[in-house]
């Protein structure tokens, strides 16, 4: 007799097992951020030892370029793209035909982020960021932490739908260890990647991203990635200037990502080899790093000054303007790396140089420049990336100021309704472009031959007279009329070469079409052929069509497929891949 303890026992051990097991995916969740923030690490401690090997020293790539000399700090930008121009030349020729941004594989992909081309990718993106290079590093860094969820998920052997929200959880890690904002790079991932919020993927992902930013917070040399101030109370009627703000960031923020693609457009046009292209804007970077230094890096440094120190307009508007000019020519070059931290040097700027008019003209307004900062930065996210509820978010989490959140709210929507009013597309609608020429790609090359089929027009039962089919070769420019029994099955055809001759022949009329049927004429097409199968039938047959049946064992007739159609939809696939070749 078993004791009650005992069965109290089993089953308490059952109910824990089930709870386990529906929560499984919340447990691999954690453990991907914590991978995640592990990950971001590693980069950024390699950017650190690459200052360490090319400067001697490490820290504010502002400070390493205004300590150089002139010809190191013209030329170093230009031999960093070199090698990582020829890193990404090499790694294009890897046999992977994966892309290896998290983006695509989560939204359209199976979840199985490549491993040496996204490897391959971190490290030119490494070294462009580390010779000057203009551009985020934050990029790379969730690359990684996305990578390593894939792998993770991998390993565990999840099914294609987990696999994709475990990417999902890790690029949510990611995002939350380069920002410190855990909130908003879960409502990032599920509006932006995933582009819908719902609990079953949004509760994961807030998993992940509460535990990579917790490992961050835990793990030596952390610190917030913007310093923020305290920020004091806004009277209400200067709440109209932050309207300002808004509108100035919704008309600031398209400018932008225009010239970043005109930049990109520019320089595809060279023709010149990937290595010449980083390497001339690598040298743009340089030579205009001599006047500037600033432009060095990602603007952590700059921007954290301008929340604490003061600065004059002409000086920030020199900065903003070259800083824009030097992330155009890194980005366009084709470097490997994000503009969301360079949008939000650019919304600072804007909101500072804004703080100096407004103060210019109106004396009494009482807020810092910082807010203006702090909120320039959330407004002109708010309007790149289309996502004015992250932006909020994001910003909220960085200045942790209820003061602030109130114009923030303004500024950002209005933002973004200046931006959607002007028709400029966002960073992440560029993404999703590309996402829509991804998913036809997917589907050309994965169509089945039925998406072709147009209706058999000549088809004719199997007892019908010979006079029946002369009379519909006589309306239908064709060579041959399908015969079918009375259940619709595919029973051969009549061909117009034979019975041409016996047009006059009375016979006709009362001879049924069974008689003349071959059912070895045409190659026959089923409806679960891919178009490769297909050609191969077309290339035995010279005709224009051919008849489709619902399976090999399975004659039911469905119709005809076109020979047009089909070198149609093969010239639409081999264009879209030409043409992801050539942005790649």
């Amino acid at each position: 007799m078993q004791a009650p303890d005992a069965g109290r026992g089993e089953r308490l051990g059952g109910r824990l097992r089930e709870l386990l097991g529906k929560n499984s995916l919340l447990l691999l969740a954690a453990l991907v951020g914590f991978v995640g923030a592990l990950a971001t690490v590693v980069f950024r401690e390699g950017l650190v030892l690459m200052q360490e090997l090319l400067y001697g020293r490490s820290g504010s790539f502002v400070e390493i370029a205004a300590s150089l000399p002139w010809h190191t700090r013209l030329l170093l930008p230009c031999a960093g793209g070199l090698l990582a121009g020829s890193l990404l030349a090499l790694g294009r020729r890897l046999p992977s035909q994966r892309r290896p941004d998290y983006m695509e594989i989560v939204a359209i992909g199976d979840g199985r982020v490549p491993i040496r081309l996204t490897l391959v990718n971190g490290l030119s993106s490494l070294l462009s960021i580390a010779s000057g290079g203009s551009i985020g590093r934050e990029g790379s860094m969730i690359q990684l932490a996305a990578l390593s969820a894939s792998l993770s998920g991998r390993a565990l052997r999840l099914n294609t739908m987990r696999l994709r929200l475990l990417v999902a959880c890790g690029a949510a890690a990611g995002i939350a260890a380069a920002y410190n904002a855990p909130i908003a790079s879960a409502f990032f991932v599920t509006e932006i990647v995933l582009g819908a919020i719902a609990m079953e993927s949004l509760g994961p992902i807030m998993v992940a991203a509460v535990v990579s930013n917790i490992t961050m917070r835990h793990l030596p040399g952390y610190h917030p990635t913007y310093e923020m101030p305290a920020f004091a109370p806004i009277a209400g009627t200067e709440m109209l200037a932050f309207v300002v703000l808004g509108v100035l960031a919704g008309l600031v923020a398209p400018g932008f990502l225009g010239a970043l693609q005109r930049t990109r457009g520019l320089f595809q046009a060279s023709r010149l080899p990937l290595p010449l292209r980083l390497a001339l804007g690598g040298l743009g970077v340089g030579a205009i790093s001599l006047w500037v230094p600033q432009v060095w890096g990602n603007g952590y440094s700059v921007v954290n000054s301008l929340l604490h120190q003061p600065w004059l307009w002409q000086g920030v508007l020199l900065v903003l303007v070259c800083k824009v000019l030097a992330t155009c020519l890194t980005c366009g070059s084709g470097a490997v790396g994000g503009i969301f931290t360079p949008t939000l040097f650019v919304g600072a700027t804007v909101g500072y140089l804004f703080a100096l008019a407004l103060q210019a003209l109106w004396p009494g307004a009482a807020a810092l420049p910082a807010a203006y900062v702090a909120v320039g930065m959330g407004a002109t996210l708010a309007a790149a990336a289309s996502a004015p509820l992250m932006a909020i978010l994001m910003i909220f989490e960085m200045t942790l100021s209820y003061q602030l959140m109130l114009p923030l709210m303004l500024a950002c929507v209005v933002a973004y309704a200046v931006a959607r009013a002007l028709g400029g597309a966002s960073m992440y609608e560029i993404t999703a472009q590309r996402l829509a020429e991804a998913e036809e790609r997917e589907r050309l090359r994965t169509m089945r031959i039925a998406e072709l089929i147009r209706p058999a027009e000549t088809v004719l039962p199997d007892t019908a007279p010979l006079s029946a089919a002369a009379e519909l070769f006589g309306q239908h420019n064709v060579k041959y009329v399908y015969l079918v029994d009375g259940a619709g099955r595919y029973r051969g055809t009549v061909a117009l070469h034979e019975i041409a001759p016996r047009f006059q022949d009375p016979l006709l009329a009362s001879q049924p079409c069974s008689t003349m049927a071959r059912r070895d004429a045409l190659p026959l097409l089923d409806a679960g052929m891919g178009l490769d199968e297909a050609l191969r039938q077309f290339m035995r047959h010279h005709g224009e069509r051919l008849p489709i049946v619902r399976a090999p064992g399975d004659p039911e007739l469905l119709g005809t497929v076109h020979k047009t159609d089909l070198l149609d939809a093969y010239v639409r696939l081999n264009r879209s891949l030409l043409h992801a070749r050539i942005e790649a």
